[in-house]
């Protein structure tokens, strides 16, 4: 792994094991947890996919956070989908100028000038793409294994060892 991939690596779990999650897990309460600490509400809506665009973007105006998420998909994709946006709101992304482009037709009720930056979840050349994307996928992991995985990974002799009762796991 190049110096530049170990550091996204390093950077985006030490992101994720500062992170509160709930217990039982799901993607919808740590979302409400992530607008309860940050102090502004995140407003979810689901869309049914279509081709031409993303399956999930973020869009932040003045006054709230709002994450555009494909309705039909399935429940595994749909809380990837929901971690990936929220993880750009815990990542600090702010998407710089704003890029609006499309955003009339999946949001009418937000006027242009409220809409301060768009990310789409599309393309994973972009940094921050690939910071969220990490970021959503170490949120799987950790939830995945049921307990706080700060601690040394054991090495695979030992996971061996403990399946057979050969070693206390």
């Amino acid at each position: 792994m190049g110096s530049g991939r170990t550091e996204l690596w390093r950077r985006c779990r030490a992101v994720v094991e500062r992170l509160d999650l709930p217990d039982p897990f799901d993607a919808e309460g740590f979302i409400d947890q992530l607008a309860h600490k940050r102090g502004r509400p995140i407003e979810l809506i689901p869309l049914p996919f279509r081709p031409d665009r993303p399956c999930g973007l973020l869009v932040t105006t003045l006054r709230s956070d709002v994450i555009i998420y494909s309705s039909d998909t399935t429940a595994m994709h749909r809380q990837h989908i929901l971690l990936h946006e929220a993880a750009h709101l815990v990542c600090g992304h702010d998407g710089g100028p704003a890029a609006t482009a499309g955003t009339g037709t999946l949001l009418p009720h937000l006027s242009p000038a409220l809409i301060q930056s768009v990310l789409g979840r599309t393309v994973y050349s972009q940094p921050q793409e690939r910071e969220a994307e990490l970021v959503a996928s170490l949120i799987h992991h950790r939830v995945a294994r049921g307990r706080s995985w700060t601690a040394r990974a054991r090495t695979p002799r030992h996971r061996i060892e403990a399946m057979f009762g050969l070693r206390e796991a």
